[in-house]
């Protein structure tokens, strides 16, 4: 089993750890993207990321985002699951202050965890990813 990230775009940035005991790999920018007061925009990474069957990655906003940079990464926690690969994975951001904001190529936006997960022992899934952001069916 191959654990890692993979550019999918020439403005990507691998993502790294910033010390040896982080849990997050940072994780930036691999466009220019401006959001305006209340608007919510998907800002790509350029990356995507291969994990193993029983390993999800956990996206979650970098801690200085909306004191610092006026942004917050609108869903809380993004969930990338191991059959998301080989699609490109993004981050949605809301704007949270009152001026536009510029989120620039190569800047860290969010911070990648990767974790394994258990299921129920009666678990039944046996649906198959079709597509990338949103693809898993509606309520």
């Amino acid at each position: 089993m191959t654990r890692g990230f993979k550019k999918l775009d020439e403005n990507a940035t691998i993502p790294e750890r910033a010390t040896e005991h982080s849990a997050g790999y940072d994780i930036s920018a691999s466009e220019t993207v401006t959001i305006q007061p209340d608007e919510i925009k998907m800002v790509s990474t350029g990356l995507a990321v291969q994990l193993g069957d029983d390993e999800v990655l956990k996206l979650y906003d970098r801690s200085s985002n909306p004191v610092k940079r006026g942004i917050a990464l609108i869903n809380s926690v993004g969930i990338i699951d191991s059959d998301y690969y080989p699609q490109e994975f993004k981050g949605l951001f809301m704007n949270i202050s009152k001026e536009p904001v510029t989120i620039s190529k190569g800047q860290r936006i969010m911070q990648g965890v990767f974790v394994k997960y258990l299921t129920t022992d009666d678990d039944n899934a046996n649906g198959k990813r079709t597509g990338g952001f949103g693809s898993t069916g509606e309520l």
